[in-house]
């Protein structure tokens, strides 16, 4: 099951309570305080994991609480901090305060932490309430209670590059032969019901790249038919846009026209997309109707094609290697704010 939106409840641990308690000795009956201070709770802290992209865990764990900080005690012994609750995060995820509607957090990078709710801070004990007239204080303080807060997470994937297309134009077949992903294919639309990540590899450079299978489009999209803000969200962090195109029209469309409305629909949702570096592919070019779409489709856009087929394995390597020069020439690293 795929997870990219859900509500959790963040609790962080109580600071602990300041002891009161005197020095009491053979030869120092009267010894001065010496209680310890409380120690302080644990905080609720977002960590960035590169090898998740889902937030099942937080689905179906929506509570999450740091540890008490332990009690002062007797002997100027502080009470020990309360171990921090660390929630792993996918890369992307993008985290909302439920009761004002603020971005809080952004988690874009490995390894990055962010802490989401404080630990109240530990009370004093009665050795910090020893004054020139009152030598002898029974006042200590109690923990500060931990910052607690109900929080909306939504996960835009971090990619590289984000596939688009209408539903049954190959999109999944093209995943399975580039990445090391393998997203379920049929003939018939809507296979793929959720974003699919796969990993392009270059081994003779060591070099990777990241790619977004976003679930086909419908027209409507932008306006949410079909789930389309779900399916959308997770193409704004990428780099470059491919466009898949069934350039057989199988399906009875017409290819020119649902490169159009695939523009059309990203630019209503958020016109920034318009302006990142895209690719389009051509795919089923082993189909012999698949020439005069082409040359139907050149008469309307002026834009550069790549042409393979998925079925027949052509035009691939040209594909990724495109991909790969277009990545290199646009990629920004995320800046991880804490």
């Amino acid at each position: 099951m795929f997870i990219d939106e859900c509500v959790i409840k963040a609790y962080a641990g109580d600071g602990g309570r300041g002891c009161s308690s005197f020095r009491r000795e053979k030869y120092e009956p009267l010894g001065g305080p010496n209680g310890g201070d409380g120690g302080k709770g644990g905080d609720v802290v977002l960590v960035g994991n590169e090898n998740t992209n889902n937030l099942i865990d937080f689905k179906y764990k929506p509570h999450w609480k740091g540890e008490r900080g332990g009690h002062g005690l007797g002997k100027d012994c502080d009470g020990r901090e309360g171990n921090p609750n660390e929630l792993r995060m996918p890369l992307g995820t993008i985290v909302t305060d439920e009761a004002t509607g603020r971005i809080v957090a952004e988690v874009v990078a490995a390894d990055q932490r962010v802490i989401l709710c404080k630990g109240g801070n530990g009370g004093f004990g009665n050795k910090h309430f020893k004054t020139s007239t009152n030598r002898a204080p029974r006042r200590s303080n109690p923990g500060e209670e931990g910052e607690a807060g109900i929080y909306r997470l939504v996960l835009k994937s971090i990619a590289d590059i984000g596939l688009v297309g209408f539903p049954n134009a190959g999109k999944s077949s093209l995943t399975q032969r580039i990445t090391r992903a393998r997203p379920r294919t049929a003939a018939y639309p809507f296979t793929t019901l959720h974003p699919q990540i796969g990993v392009i590899d270059f081994p003779d450079i060591y070099e990777r790249l990241l790619l977004a299978d976003v679930p086909g489009l419908i027209e409507g999209a932008s306006d949410n038919r079909g789930l389309g803000h779900r399916f959308l969200r997770h193409i704004e962090r990428c780099t470059v846009l491919m466009f898949m195109i069934d350039m057989a029209a199988v399906d009875g469309r017409e290819p020119a026209e649902d490169y159009a409305t695939l523009l059309a629909e990203l630019g209503a949702y958020d016109e920034s997309l318009l302006v990142k570096p895209r690719v389009v592919v051509a795919n089923k070019m082993d189909l012999p109707e698949s020439a005069d779409q082409l040359v139907a489709f050149r008469e309307k856009h002026e834009v550069e094609i790549i042409q393979i087929s998925c079925q027949e394995e052509t035009g691939l390597t040209e594909l990724k290697d495109t991909l790969r020069t277009r990545v290199r020439q646009h990629a920004v690293a995320p800046v991880a704010e804490s």
